[in-house]
């Protein structure tokens, strides 16, 4: 499909592309799929190379080399405008010169518990995350040291925020992640024989001595209150990171990051 060139921004899909990055996993395609928007031609690229549909891509002007770069289908939706106006949407400080609208993947319990592998389930329940860059950083360890997936608890901050997805560096595609209530959330878990472990600062048994190669979910909670109370009590048991030096705690996305190593070294996926 050839480039098509967009000067106002009341044009429909820029619109699509302001709110998808505004609100993450409220946009809709006409098909009912639920569209999310990712900035720059490395994430555009990481997006196909997961098997994502793009829906639209949109393209300053002056930058339309870039587009040789990516093996977009050639059905595919482009646009072409002055580098004011999709700099006025995007979200980061210094706009990269392409975006895109992409389906967001559809995931079920079945792609995190789904042991046929012959791997048991290692999973992060990430309850009351607000940083987007922990949120990044979380799913790229979990993806980097083997987790079967991750699942965001009510008060979470999207997995698909325009942060986030930066930081997972591509991880946010393919990594198996759902979206779901806390009753369902340990209904499922339980169901599957997965031990949950709640990550905690004191309290709790040291991680390394911890059985890691079982089925296991990791909960991470707030990064200023930990794990509320009545999520905690969930839990199967209480896990911490000792730490010889004089801080009371880690960075939400280094402990998350810490305890899937642990887990990953266990079982045997680290030589």
């Amino acid at each position: 499909m050839p480039l098509r060139i967009v000067q106002s921004k009341q044009n429909s899909r820029l619109k699509q592309l302001r709110r998808a990055l505004a609100q993450p996993l409220h946009e809709a395609g006409d098909d009912g799929r639920v569209l999310v928007g990712i900035e720059g031609p490395n994430l555009v690229g990481e997006a196909l190379r997961a098997g994502i549909r793009i829906a639209c891509v949109f393209v300053a002007a002056g930058a339309e080399k870039l587009l040789d770069l990516i093996p977009l289908e050639p059905h595919t939706e482009m646009l072409l405008l002055p580098k004011s106006l999709l700099d006025s949407v995007l979200t980061t400080e210094a706009p990269q010169a392409i975006a895109a609208l992409v389906e967001a993947p559809d995931w079920s319990w079945d792609d995190l518990l789904d042991c046929s592998k012959g791997k048991a389930a290692l999973i992060v329940v990430l309850a009351g995350l607000q940083d987007p860059g922990n949120m990044g950083t979380i799913l790229r360890s979990a993806e980097a040291f083997g987790a079967s997936g991750a699942v965001s608890l009510p008060g979470t901050v999207s997995a698909w925020n325009p942060k986030a997805v930066r930081a997972s560096a591509g991880s946010v595609f393919r990594l198996p992640l759902l979206a779901v209530g806390a009753d369902e959330c340990f209904q499922q878990l339980r169901a599957a024989k997965v031990r949950i472990l709640t990550a905690a600062t004191q309290g709790a048994d040291p991680v390394q001595s911890a059985r890691l190669a079982e089925a296991v979910a990791f909960l991470i909670g707030n990064e200023g209150n930990g794990v509320a109370r009545e999520i905690a009590a969930q839990a199967n048991g209480a896990i911490t990171i000792p730490c010889p030096g004089p801080v009371e705690s880690l960075n939400a996305g280094v402990a998350a990051s810490v305890l899937l190593y642990e887990a990953s070294r266990q079982r045997g996926g680290l030589r």
